[in-house]
């Protein structure tokens, strides 16, 4: 199954932080004392001013699709832009992508886990809600059902009326078999005019699509 992420740039409902099973001190704290950042991906000003420097360098196409680094290895780069940007979208993304290429919690050279790229990105922006949805993607694609879906409902609640979510929040119930609610969530995602069919297919597949 592949989920789909459209980034969203400005948020403006306010959430409160979740409490991460992964320990604070593992996860390592946010400010850098004096090295570049942390800024916040959603910050106008920041995604104006300080985001393109640390892409320009850090963040090539080529990294984003971890064909490989810019400036060295490509899990450094990647390292880097998650310093700067702790909430940073696609970086998070890309770095969960990684994890599911290398098979493991913790990409290989990585400086954290994903569950702590994760949680430094909440605790640094609790009421980014596409950090919640881009969670609940990658715990989707590592069959972690049960922990996706209360990510997905918080971004939910973050997010009004996002058809992005919707669509991967239908892909969910369906691996989740749980088709209602899977036909429920798709019909949102397309009446707000998500183009990919791919959850419709799944659904006639199984009968539950009028």
């Amino acid at each position: 199954m592949k989920i789909f992420f459209l980034p969203v740039l400005l948020l403006a409902a306010i959430f409160p932080c979740h409490v991460f099973a992964a320990d604070y001190e593992a996860c390592g704290e946010l400010d850098r004392h004096g090295a570049y950042g942390p800024f916040d991906y959603t910050n106008p000003d920041h995604y104006r001013q300080k985001l393109p420097i640390v892409e320009r360098f850090h963040f090539t196409r080529a990294v984003e699709n971890l064909a490989k680094g810019n400036t060295g290895r490509l899990i450094d780069d990647l390292d880097y832009v998650l310093m700067a940007f702790p909430n940073h979208h696609r970086a998070l993304a890309s770095m969960a992508r990684l994890a599911i290429k290398d098979n493991k919690p913790r990409p290989l050279g990585s400086t954290y886990t994903m569950e702590c790229w994760f949680d430094r990105a909440i605790r640094w922006r609790p009421e980014d809600g596409v950090v919640r949805m881009v969670y609940g993607n990658y715990l989707s694609q590592t069959k972690k059902y049960n922990e996706a879906l209360p990510q997905y409902q918080k971004a939910e609640v973050l997010l009004k009326y996002n058809a992005n979510l919707y669509y991967n929040m239908g892909l969910l119930y369906v691996d989740m078999k749980n088709y209602d609610k899977a036909r429920e969530y798709a019909k949102k995602a397309y009446e707000r005019g998500f183009p990919l069919v791919g959850l419709k297919n799944q659904l006639q597949k199984v009968g539950k699509w009028e």
